[in-house]
């Protein structure tokens, strides 16, 4: 990969231009202004659209912090240091990019992103991760501002020859989109071992209406750049896709909250009960897989994940004791068990972004035949939230190995929901699951050593049925 991108730039050389007799358009002559100020542009509409700051507002803050350091005065902490990008293993703005594959040669194109390739954030190795970024956009523009020359579209562009300049101007966005995709598909298979069509779906998303209003932003803007107004004209372009990759950014933002505040809800269920940690993670996960089979996606899909991850957030309001005891509970203390959906919808309930979540934690202990808890609902008038987390709670509760009894295998937890499927529960709900746990597998919670496995007791299978209730004289 590096080789081929230092091959892709060597005719900017003018001792290889001259020994190999390359055609000029594909390395000269270079208005090398115009490759920096793109390269800058880049980078710092890259750092808008990943919700960090711009290359020039760190070089002030940092100024800045030197000089209150050498008057012997601790600068402030600033808002947006530390920040993690919101997509660090993307680019996510690309009409400069493809701006540059318009209107410079394809060595010269190549060089665009390189700045901000090696100055944005990467994860580790990060040498490494800067340096294939690097290459993976310069092997992108080659071809692309090749092809673009080939077809003629510097002369018809220059030229205002419309429609016909946008016919070359699409080609190569489309061929700057298709080796983007390969190349992250191809170390995708290579790093994660991805199936081949999983990726190849991965890779034809680039082509989505995302990257068409790109290719306009980066046309327009070419347009306007070589028009009587130049690159001011040019940046005018790049307003309203600025406006919404800063609002993206800040969507990103704020659901990044919101994860971390369910995740601090489920640290502090499974601090108190620490015999089901894990267990809130994988019914959200579990919860997904039915839902994702019936056809559930969306902000819907994210809530029920939400849902099924706090369904027992309620438990922080149970006595510990309750919640570790192994041995029978009796009358009073399962009610008092019993009544943890209750705590939970109030614990939650001031948080807005749950939605659907809350009658989702309310009703999760609800039966098909009207004899859960808390208040009694039969049918259809569980919510559906609820019916799918019952299921994904039944079935990690059956198929995990905790501290005091022995999980059951995969297929004789499915054989018990099929059983309790219509008095208990939801049988849509039911075969949901038996479908996606066939088609993505389940990792079962095994014990941690083979003698922990031989320690621990089988138990019966199923869910107890409820308690006879009282009535009330």
């Amino acid at each position: 990969m590096l080789g081929a991108a230092l091959l892709a730039v060597l005719p900017l050389l003018p001792w290889v231009d001259a020994r190999l007799a390359l055609p000029g358009w594909l390395g000269g002559p270079v208005d090398w202004p115009k490759v920096g100020l793109l390269a800058f542009l880049h980078a710092c509409w890259e750092s808008v659209a990943q919700g960090l700051p711009t290359p020039c507002l760190r070089l002030v803050r940092r100024l800045r912090q030197s000089v209150l350091r050498s008057l012997g005065r601790s600068p402030a902490p600033r808002a947006g240091l530390g920040r993690e990008p919101v997509r660090p293993s993307a680019n996510t703005f690309l009409p400069v990019l493809f701006a540059g594959v318009l209107m410079l040669p394809p060595a010269a194109a190549a060089l665009v992103a390189l700045p901000a390739a090696l100055t944005g954030a990467a994860g580790a190795p990060r040498l490494l991760r800067r340096a294939w970024n690097a290459a993976q956009f310069a092997l992108a523009a080659w071809p692309a501002a090749a092809l673009f020359h080939l077809l003629s579209g510097p002369r018809l562009l220059l030229g205002s020859r419309y429609p016909a300049a946008l016919l070359p101007a699409l080609a190569a966005v489309l061929v700057f989109c298709l080796v983007n995709g390969a190349l992250v598909a191809g170390i995708r298979l290579l790093a994660e071992r991805r199936s081949p069509a999983e990726l190849a779906r991965g890779a034809l998303t680039v082509l989505g209406p995302p990257a068409f209003v790109h290719a306009l932003g980066g046309l327009m803007m070419a347009v306007l750049w070589q028009g009587p107004y130049g690159a001011f004209a040019a940046l005018l372009a790049l307003l309203p896709l600025s406006v919404s990759a800063w609002v993206f950014a800040q969507g990103h933002r704020e659901r990044a909250a919101h994860r971390a505040t369910v995740e601090a809800l489920v640290q502090a269920v499974e601090i108190k009960d620490a015999y089901t940690r894990g267990h809130s993670e994988r019914v959200g996960r579990a919860s997904v897989l039915i839902a994702d089979q019936l056809g559930m996606t969306g902000e819907r899909l994210r809530t029920l994940h939400f849902a099924g991850t706090l369904h027992d957030v309620g438990k922080l309001g149970v006595a510990t004791e309750l919640l570790r005891r192994n041995g029978p509970l009796t009358e009073a203390e399962r009610r008092a068990v019993e009544v943890h959906p209750e705590y939970g919808h109030d614990l939650v309930r001031g948080i807005d972004f749950l939605g659907e979540a809350h009658s989702g934690i309310l009703h999760h202990h609800e039966r098909m035949d009207g004899r859960g808890y808390p208040h009694g609902l039969a049918g259809e008038r569980i919510p559906e939230f609820a019916r799918i987390i019952a299921v994904a709670d039944a079935f990690d509760s059956m198929t995990s190995t905790r501290s005091y009894r022995r999980g059951r295998p995969v297929p004789e937890a499915v054989t018990e929901l099929r059983r309790c499927a219509g008095s208990q529960f939801d049988p849509l709900m039911v075969e949901a699951l038996v479908t996606a746990v066939d088609r993505c597998g389940w990792q079962p919670v095994l014990p941690a050593a083979p003698e922990a496995d031989a320690a621990v007791p089988d138990i019966p299978l199923g869910v107890p049925e409820p308690a006879p209730r009282t009535v009330a004289r």
